[in-house]
């Protein structure tokens, strides 16, 4: 696989070189870093490499990416200034036009963060898995360890189509169908859109994203939870940011936590965004409950787990120091040319 990596760089290199053209250039970044571009597909293979292997081809992977990516800007920037000078031999300049920047395309700061996200998941061997958002009360609940009665599953809390039928409230499902699907060990995250019935406000909206994670194997533990999760925070906030534990409780994890991050605005002294207390809840955790395996298929007593789940836009407003979740979703170009 490290071969393969090698001469994907070097076949993008000399494609990059040979590009005329900026819409040349988009196709080569589409098939070299796109959703289903080639670096992908060999990062979503890293499941059949040993537990030693994955980690230092994630590495390289990260490298390649890096150095296709910086040659993209450069090549793009050089196409842009050759093209503006023949315009400027053909036509008179309108002052009043906005500038164009040298990065590399825009793109909208949640799709921004999920890149990022997924890259460093995909670096530390993960794969990841889309699902359908329209989903049974089975693998929305009841798979999940939340019974009938639960009040997650109430009409006010949940979009339901018939009884039997609802908008996933959660990336959850996801889990649940891989778990029953996928021969183990199994390292995924799934990334996607959920559906709550919330009044739309500041903090909340009926529709937003969020990316679960699990890990199945023999003999995990909540220590290399912790792990993940630590390192995970230090490559999205910076290398400074600390993690620590709540314990808190949900149906489909036990032991569960709540991680917080050290205040990325303050570092932890205390400001109004951590509301003086030095921390920010990011996301929830846990060891995944025996009963969630069986029902899945997956013997507790052999095989035990660990997932987590985070919201894309509540770190995505962490990151860039957002206050309100609306303005993701008003298209004002005024915001979202700043990113």
């Amino acid at each position: 696989m490290k071969e393969q990596l090698e001469q994907i760089k070097l076949s993008a290199i000399g494609s990059i070189e040979k590009a005329d053209t900026l819409s040349q250039l988009e196709e080569l970044r589409v098939q070299y870093l796109g959703k289903k571009g080639e670096l992908t597909l060999v990062l979503r293979n890293m499941k059949d490499l040993s537990a030693e292997e994955r980690p230092i081809v994630g590495q390289l992977a990260n490298i390649v990416r890096e150095d296709i990516e910086k040659r993209l800007v450069l090549k793009k920037g050089l196409l842009e200034s050759s093209e503006q000078n023949q315009k400027l031999q053909e036509e008179t300049i309108d002052i009043t036009m906005p500038g164009k920047g040298l990065s590399y395309g825009h793109m909208h700061p949640l799709e921004q963060t999920l890149e990022e996200i997924q890259r460093i998941f995909l670096g530390m061997g993960y794969e990841i898995i889309d699902g359908r958002e329209v989903e049974t009360a089975y693998y929305n609940f009841d798979a999940l360890n939340l019974g009938e009665d639960h009040p997650a599953r109430d009409e006010q809390d949940t979009f339901y189509i018939t009884n039997d039928i609802v908008l996933r409230t959660a990336t959850s499902p996801v889990q649940v169908h891989t778990m029953e699907t996928q021969e183990l060990p199994i390292r995924m995250i799934a990334p996607g859109r959920v559906y709550r019935s919330d009044e739309v406000d500041a903090t909340h909206s009926p529709v937003f994203h969020q990316i679960e994670g699990l890990v199945i194997d023999k003999n995990i533990t909540f220590g290399d939870l912790k792990g993940v999760l630590a390192e995970f925070a230090k490559a999205l906030f910076g290398d400074k940011v600390e993690v620590k534990f709540r314990p808190h409780y949900f149906p489909f994890t036990e032991p569960s936590a709540e991680a917080d991050v050290s205040c990325v605005m303050c570092g932890g002294s205390g400001c109004n965004v951590c509301k003086g207390t030095g921390w920010i809840e990011v996301l929830g955790c846990g060891m995944v409950h025996p009963k969630v395996l069986e029902m899945a298929g997956i013997d507790p007593n052999v095989y035990s787990g660990f997932a987590f789940g985070m919201g894309l836009e509540r770190l995505t407003m962490l990151k860039y120091n957002i206050n309100d979740l609306r303005l993701f979703y008003e298209n004002d170009i005024r915001f979202l040319s700043q990113f």
